[in-house]
């Protein structure tokens, strides 16, 4: 009772002291006992919660504590009383809040560039970050603008191009490994090279490696004349993002663009082209290595190149050995006079995606169009023009129609063959859909296996969690959200917010029990609701080993190896920490050693599931394609990777 007492009589005393004298107040209690634990912290509340909740002496949940927010007792008794006040008044201590409690938050653009910036026609920019560009280089008369290591490595950077080489003539841009290994990328290009005349624009290494980009080209060489554009190396290797091109190279006359390895080795990576190059005269666009070894690469080109004049389109190995994907080109080069188009060696993919094509050609005068090694199901040529079309061993590979399960096993059939064949000609294969070591069966976690361990790294940017009292007081919706922590809807990180609120508020799947918890206590409630109060988490200690082959050690399983049912927690993307929750029944949990391959020295502590019940899994699903089985056949496991969590029932 009296130390309740003197806890609040300590929170009183911090909200009526002033600010100053509040931090005079920590700073004697932090010098009185820097040894005792602050009784005021977010670590010390998760830890009394904890005792409260699982009263059985079980040891903290040192995963759980590592994910707290660092707010000292002072930061967090003042943000927990704006928030309790008025949450939107966070808002206005929002870069003290973001710093202090180490959170994802957008940073001011650092510097603004415009037409009055410069005086002489040629700069190089390197190791620039979120910046704005307005009106800059306008009416530039040859020179050259060179990006290089252009916010590199960055979370959450905002760069905006707007008017940039405006008017200019024989201006050359160039961006050398922009953004690369970014965090929630956002770049703007809104009429950019608009009506200039001649020079070039070069993308080299375009966001490499980075995290949920969003890109935008609007007008980007709109009315130009004669000025070259390239991308070399666009978004490959990159994680679930999106790229628009609207009104691009529209009304140009002879803009060649040419895309070059674009979003190859990418994960979900979404591309529209809206009116991209319509009107134009003499376009000569080519995609080559477009999409190339990428998991569910979706393309949509909306009225490309319709109207134009001499325009020619050529697509050479486009979405070639992709995982799925689909293609939709809607009033391609419609009404367009003499144009050419040709596909080359497209869409041949190890599993089968869908494409569209509604009024392709249509209405075009002394066009052609040929498809050459064109492979998929493909029954949607609407509208499609009646003359100048040729087919060149077009390959339909549908199995039976009427079964959609039938086909899905099929696809799984053929892929694992094809997936055989080509491990055994020593050819390269999907990274998507057979990484090394990302599911295996349960006789392979044995002491003595060597097994390759998949990247399991953690590619979501650092965040931590807010305080309950804080969290709890934030209205959990998209518009809420931005509003408080300033997150404009059209940046990467604002569709983010939308797309994790969209998942949560999902009704869950049949049988399915989740939760999205924005507090560590919440994590809590949710797994003791499911399992009990007496619980344990785990998760794999450290990312050593990823990708490569590792020695498996000691292995023990949770309750004995009996088999049990866990509550999975993996991370959503938002400001402060939010994960997903959600019951697996029907498991074994494995906790495992992982040892250096020769020199046989523990690296890592491993956590793996292994999941019993796979019979309502999809046909195609990953593992299947990688293990050659199919649904309720096979136990399929995997490891917990970093950043995620495994609740169950303690031993």
């Amino acid at each position: 009772m009296a130390t309740a007492t003197a806890a609040l009589f300590y929170f009183i005393l911090l909200l009526v002291l002033p600010f100053s004298a509040r931090h005079h107040v920590a700073a004697s209690e932090a010098s009185a006992s820097e040894s005792a634990p602050n009784p005021f912290t977010a670590r010390a509340a998760v830890i009394r919660y904890w005792n409260r909740k699982v009263p059985m002496s079980r040891p903290q949940p040192a995963f759980l504590l590592a994910k707290l927010s660092p707010l000292s007792a002072v930061d967090s008794a003042t943000f927990s009383s704006l928030a309790a006040a008025d949450p939107s008044a966070l808002s206005t201590r929002l870069p003290a809040l973001c710093a202090a409690a180490r959170l994802l938050c957008s940073p001011a653009q650092a510097n603004t560039y415009s037409a009055a910036a410069r005086k002489d026609d040629s700069s190089a920019f390197a190791s620039y970050q979120n910046s704005n560009f307005s009106d800059y280089g306008t009416g530039a008369s040859g020179g050259r603008s060179a990006f290089k290591h252009y916010s590199d490595d960055l979370n959450v950077p905002v760069d905006t191009f707007r008017r940039y080489s405006r008017d200019s003539t024989g201006h050359n841009d160039s961006f050398a490994s922009y953004a690369p290994d970014g965090n929630v990328v956002t770049a703007n290009f809104t009429s950019y090279g608009s009506s200039a005349t001649g020079g070039a624009g070069d993308f080299a290494s375009y966001d490499h490696e980075s995290n949920v980009p969003d890109l935008k080209f609007t007008n980007y060489d709109a009315d130009a004349t004669g000025r070259r554009r390239s991308f070399s190396s666009y978004s490959d290797d990159t994680n679930a993002g999106d790229q628009s091109f609207a009104g691009y190279g529209k009304d140009g006359d002879r803009v060649p663009t040419s895309f070059t390895s674009y979003a190859n080795n990418s994960n979900v990576i979404g591309s529209s082209f809206a009116g991209y190059g319509e009107g134009a005269k003499g376009a000569n666009d080519s995609f080559a290595s477009y999409g190339f070894n990428g998991n569910v690469p979706e393309n949509n080109f909306r009225s490309y190149g319709a109207g134009g004049n001499s325009g020619s389109e050529r697509f050479s190995s486009y979405r070639d050995q992709s995982n799925v994907g689909d293609d939709s080109f809607a009033s391609y080069a419609k009404g367009g006079g003499a144009a050419t188009a040709d596909f080359v060696n497209y869409g041949d993919s190890f599993n089968p995606g869908s494409d569209s094509f509604k009024g392709y050609g249509e209405g075009s005068a002394k066009h052609r169009v040929t498809f050459k090694s064109y492979a998929g199901d493909n029954t949607s040529f609407k509208g499609y023009a009646k003359s100048g079309v040729d087919f060149k061993s077009y390959r339909n590979s549908s199995v039976d129609p009427s079964s959609s399960s039938a086909r899905a096993a099929a696809t799984a059939t053929a892929t694992a063959s094809l997936l055989s064949l080509r491990r055994a000609a020593g050819k390269p294969s999907n990274r998507w859909l057979v990484e090394p070591g990302k599911f295996f069966r349960e006789h392979d976690l044995r002491r003595g296996s060597v097994m390759p361990m998949p990247d399991i790294r953690d590619k979501m940017p650092p965040r931590s969690f807010l305080p309950r009292s804080i969290a709890g007081r934030i209205p959990f919706s998209p518009a809420e959200v931005r509003r408080i922590f300033g997150i404009p809807a059209d940046t990467a990180l604002g569709k983010a917010v939308g797309d994790t609120v969209a998942e949560c508020e999902r009704a869950p799947s049949r049988g399915e029990t989740k939760r999205c918890a924005t507090s560590a206590e919440d994590v809590i409630d949710f797994a003791v609701s499911v399992l009990g109060s007496d619980v344990v988490v785990r998760s794999t200690a450290t990312t050593a080993g990823s990708n490569a082959d590792v020695l498996i050690g000691r292995v023990s399983g949770a309750n004995g190896g009996k088999v049990t049912r866990s509550v999975s927690c993996h991370q959503s993307l938002f400001p402060y920490l939010v994960y997903y929750c959600h019951s697996v029944p029907k498991v074994r949990v494995y906790e495992a050693d992982i040892l250096a391959v020769h020199s046989k020295q523990k690296i890592n502590h491993g956590v793996a599931i292994c999941h019993l019940d796979t019979s309502a899994w999809s046909p195609t699903h990953g593992a299947f394609v990688a293990l050659g089985s199919a649904p309720g056949k096979i136990e399929v496991c995997h490891w917990i990777f970093e950043g995620d969590m495994t609740w169950t029932v303690a031993d």
